[in-house]
C-alpha cells in the first residue's frame, strides 16, 4: 500500500501521506477501458452467427470490422484534443454511451450497411474516443513516478476486458444468440459511466495535488483552447518532421495488424474451420487476455528500467516466430502446442504499448498524448488492413494460412524499425 501513497518526504504531516488521487484516476480509467473492451473483444465470436443468419460473406463482415478498427484509431488524436478542450470526464462518459447505443441498436439491423454504420462507425468512434489516447493523457497528467508501470496496467485493461467478457459473450451467443450478447455489452458500457463521473477528474489541480511523484515543474499546463481539429493537426504537423515518429508509426501499424487485425478478429473463425467449437476458441482468446495482463504490466515495469527500443525489437521478433508456427497448431481438439502459443502470444499481445508511449513522451514532451493518438491511429489502420485482407484471403483460398505467414514477415520488419530509432530524442514540438 505504501507505493500508492503520495511520495512526499518523511516530515510531511500524515494527513498528506494518504493514497494519492492519481491512483483513483487510474482506477476509473481502467474501468472505462474495461467497459469499452467488452465490445472490442467480441467481433470474432459474432462473425459466424452473422454469416449463418444473414448470409453475409466473411469478407463483408470483415469490412464492417475494418471500419470499426480504422475509426477506433483515427479518432484517437482528436479524442486527445477533445479531452484538452472539454475535459476527460465528459469525453469518456460520452464515449461509453456511444458504445452502448451502437451495440444495443445492432439487434434491429437487417442489412449489411447497418452493420457497417453501427458496428463500424458508431462503436468505432466511441471506443476510439477512449483507447490509448486516454492512457497517454491520464499517465501524462497524473504521474511522474511509475509512468511505465501505470501505462502498462491501463493498457492491460483491454486484456482484462477480454478475459471477463469473451467467454461470457461466447456462451451467450452459443445458447441465446448474438442479440442478447450485444445487449449485454451495451449494459456493461453503461454501468461504467457513473464510476467515471464520480472518480475521474481532469487534472491533479482539480483536487489540489501535484502529479504523483512530481513537483510543480512537472504539472502539465492546459494548452490554449483552440479548435479541436486544429490542435490535433498541429500535433501531427510537428510530428511529421521527426524521424522517430515515422518509425513508431510503422511498428505500431504492424502491431495492430498482428493483434486486433489477425488474432482478435480471425482466430475464432480460423479455429472453427478446423473443427474447434467457437466457445473453446473464445476461451483460448480469454487466456490470451490473462497472459496479456501479465505481459503488459511486466512490460511497463521493464520500460522504467531498460531501453524501450530494444524491448520493442524483442517483442516484435518473438511475435514473428509465434505467428510463423501457428498454422499447424489448429485442430478440432485443444492440444498442448496450441495452449503454449496462446500463452506466448498473450505475453506479447500489447506489451509494445509502454515502450512506445515512453519513446513518444521522450521525443514529443507535452504534446505526446496527441502525437501518440496519431501513432495509435496507425495501429488501428494496420488492424483494419489485416482484418479485411485476412477475410478476403479466407474467402479466396479457403484458409487463413497465408495471413498468418504474412503477419510473421511484417513483425520482422517492425523489429528492424524499432532498432533504427535514435537513442537521443529531438526537441519536443510545441502546440499552441
Amino acid at each position: 500500500m505504501s507505493d500508492l501513497r503520495d511520495p512526499a518526504p518523511a516530515d510531511v504531516p500524515a494527513r498528506r501521506r494518504r493514497i494519492h488521487p492519481a491512483w483513483w484516476a487510474a482506477g476509473a480509467t481502467f474501468l472505462a477501458l474495461l467497459g469499452a473492451a467488452g465490445f472490442r473483444s467480441t467481433p470474432g465470436v459474432m462473425v459466424e452467427p452473422l454469416n449463418a443468419e444473414f448470409g453475409w460473406s466473411i469478407g463483408a463482415i470483415s469490412f464492417a470490422l475494418s471500419v470499426n478498427l480504422a475509426l477506433f484509431g483515427l479518432t484517437a488524436p482528436f479524442a486527445a484534443a477533445l479531452m484538452e478542450r472539454f475535459g476527460v470526464r465528459r469525453v469518456v462518459s460520452g464515449a461509453l454511451v456511444m458504445v452502448a447505443v451502437g451495440s444495443g441498436l445492432t439487434v434491429f439491423m437487417t442489412s449489411v450497411w447497418q452493420l457497417v454504420l453501427l458496428w463500424g462507425v458508431v462503436v468505432g468512434l466511441g471506443t476510439g474516443s477512449m483507447a490509448m489516447a486516454l492512457v497517454a493523457t491520464v499517465v501524462g497528467r497524473w504521474f511522474v513516478a511509475r509512468r511505465g508501470l501505470v501505462s502498462g496496467i491501463l493498457t492491460a485493461a483491454t486484456a482484462t476486458g477480454q478475459l471477463i467478457f469473451l467467454p461470457v459473450i461466447a456462451a451467450i451467443v452459443t445458447t441465446d444468440g448474438w442479440r442478447p450478447a450485444a445487449l449485454t455489452i451495451s449494459a456493461a458500457a453503461l454501468l461504467v459511466v457513473p464510476v467515471v463521473l464520480l472518480m475521474l477528474r481532469d487534472r491533479p489541480s482539480d483536487v489540489g495535488v501535484l502529479p504523483y511523484g512530481g513537483t510543480a515543474e512537472d504539472v502539465v499546463a492546459a494548452p490554449p483552447r483552440s479548435g479541436v481539429a486544429v490542435m490535433a493537426v498541429r500535433a501531427l504537423g510537428s510530428a511529421l518532421r521527426v524521424r522517430t515518429f515515422w518509425l513508431l508509426v510503422g511498428g505500431f501499424f504492424v502491431c495492430g495488424a498482428t493483434t486486433a487485425g489477425l488474432i482478435q478478429s480471425h482466430f475464432v473463425p480460423a479455429a472453427h474451420d478446423h473443427g474447434m467449437p467457437a466457445t473453446t476458441a473464445a476461451s483460448l482468446l480469454a487466456v490470451v487476455g490473462i497472459f496479456d495482463l501479465v505481459g503488459t504490466v511486466a512490460s511497463g515495469w521493464l520500460t522504467d528500467r531498460y531501453d524501450p527500443r530494444i524491448l520493442l525489437a524483442v517483442y516484435y521478433g518473438l511475435r514473428a516466430v509465434s505467428l510463423a508456427l501457428l498454422p499447424p497448431l489448429f485442430g478440432s481438439d485443444l492440444n498442448a502446442s496450441m495452449f503454449a502459443f496462446v500463452i506466448f502470444y498473450g505475453l506479447d499481445w500489447v506489451a509494445t504499448v509502454p515502450p512506445t508511449l515512453a519513446l513518444c513522451r521522450e521525443v514529443f514532451g507535452p504534446s505526446a498524448p496527441m502525437v501518440f493518438g496519431w501513432i495509435f491511429a496507425s495501429h488501428q489502420l494496420g488492424a483494419a488492413f489485416a482484418a479485411l485482407v485476412a477475410g478476403l484471403v479466407r474467402d479466396a483460398l479457403g484458409s487463413y494460412d497465408a495471413a498468418w505467414f504474412g503477419g510473421a514477415v511484417l513483425c520482422v520488419v517492425a523489429a528492424g524499425l524499432s532498432i533504427a530509432i535514435r537513442k537521443t530524442p529531438r526537441p519536443a514540438p510545441v502546440i499552441g
